[in-house]
């Protein structure tokens, strides 16, 4: 071997698990590493190359383009859990992305007993969410119409500046503002209405809160860094309320959202939710309402939390590949039982169902998922496959 100084002596010692094999792929089998004359040291300067140097630095900016002459797109926002149209590979060069989000304060029923004034975008909790590609331009247009109470903005977790355009779409009951950022990280990202003070945990915990999906111009890969398609796609969050109640012990219901708030504020400091639910009520993710699959699809689950830490589980299943913090620059990890997302996140997982069945979709906190009912269902079609799982016997008495 060459010399070496005292530092690359220290970097070889510490590369030696790697040196002869990369994820299970010999480089240099055993019975061939005394004979060899390739200096290790080739290898170390290899390896480091062929996981850090395919991609471009996080930190190389994009070249600026003039967004007015690049093509419009308008995207038809839709309600959680579908999401937008779109090709999960851009066509083309990068577009401006238009999207319009419109305040909605209004009364909504989350379960049997309780009515409350929810904050939204688009009329939903949570609010909806956007597909963009990196290097794209995400237009929004913010308004807030006149029958409404209050101020609210937009915080975009995938914008650079203004505090996440926060600064630039504070409107008026009767005002709009427009926006325009380009999207350079690709990953998954919420968004919320951040007003200032305290009023930005009430307005979220309000149902103020949405994501925004970026994906890589060529689309997504595996662990492998090969492509990898998803057949359907669902948008999961975790929303917390903190609803007063009354001397009865009733959720308290107000005339105005205002009204209500020094009473949620107050609430809020005990940091116990009075309601934790998937996609804003009861039963969202249920039923009629639950999600589908079919045996043999990979279905991306796009999941978020504003406020609390999650920990999301597939009872009867697992997540093949997450991209932990959300970000799709990353190699996705793989074989996950739970995943987390840290609140004021988003976290994408793919799964690939094997097996026909109503899977529960759920927050591991059980607390959460059996007691608050922060529960979902994907209901799955298809064949019955005995090697992965068959009963032996039927449950009987014992002898």
């Amino acid at each position: 071997m060459p010399d070496q100084s005292a530092g690359a002596m220290h970097f070889s010692l510490f590369m030696q698990p790697f040196v002869s094999r990369i994820d299970g792929l010999d480089l240099c089998p055993p019975k061939f590493q005394k004979t060899m004359k390739i200096p290790k040291l080739v290898f170390l300067i290899v390896i480091p190359c062929f996981w850090s140097c395919t991609n471009k630095s996080v930190f190389e900016d994009p070249k600026p383009l003039n967004p007015d002459k690049l093509p419009h797109v308008e995207q038809m926002l839709v309600p959680a859990p579908a999401l937008p149209e779109h090709d999960q590979v851009a066509k083309g060069g990068p577009v401006v992305v238009e999207v319009t989000l419109t305040v909605e304060e209004k009364k909504i029923k989350i379960d049997p007993i309780t009515t409350f004034w929810a904050l939204t975008f688009n009329g939903s909790v949570p609010a909806p969410i956007i597909v963009a590609h990196e290097g794209d331009y995400v237009q929004v247009k913010v308004v807030n119409p006149k029958t409404n109470s209050m101020m609210h903005n937009v915080d975009f977790h995938a914008a650079t500046g203004a505090m996440g355009g926060g600064d630039l779409t504070e409107v008026a009951p009767g005002q709009e503002a427009t926006i325009r950022f380009r999207v350079t990280k690709p990953g998954v990202f919420v968004y919320h209405c951040a007003p200032g003070g305290a009023m930005v945990p009430v307005h979220v915990a309000s149902g103020m809160n949405g994501a925004i999906m970026v994906l890589p111009r060529n689309g997504l890969t595996d662990e492998n860094g090969k492509r990898v398609t998803y057949d359907r796609a669902y948008y999961v969050v975790e929303q917390d309320y903190y609803i007063p109640k009354d001397d009865q012990g009733k959720y308290k219901d107000y005339n105005t959202p205002a009204e209500g708030f020094a009473e949620m504020i107050q609430a809020m400091k005990t940091l116990t939710p009075s309601h934790i639910m998937l996609n804003g009520k009861a039963g969202a993710l249920l039923n009629e309402n639950a999600m589908l699959a079919e045996v043999g699809e990979k279905v991306l689950f796009v999941t978020a939390s504003c406020n609390l830490d999650a920990r999301f589980h597939i009872i009867g299943g697992h997540a093949d590949l997450v991209w932990n913090g959300g970000s799709f620059n990353d190699r996705p990890a793989t074989n996950y039982e739970t995943w987390d997302v840290p609140g004021g996140a988003a976290v994408a997982a793919l799964y690939k169902f094997r097996q026909p069945g109503t899977y529960a979709f759920v927050d591991h906190e059980l607390i959460k998922a059996l007691v608050f009912n922060a529960v979902g269902h994907v209901k799955v079609g298809g064949n019955w496959n005995n090697d992965l799982m068959m009963e032996v016997e039927k449950p009987h008495a014992s002898e």
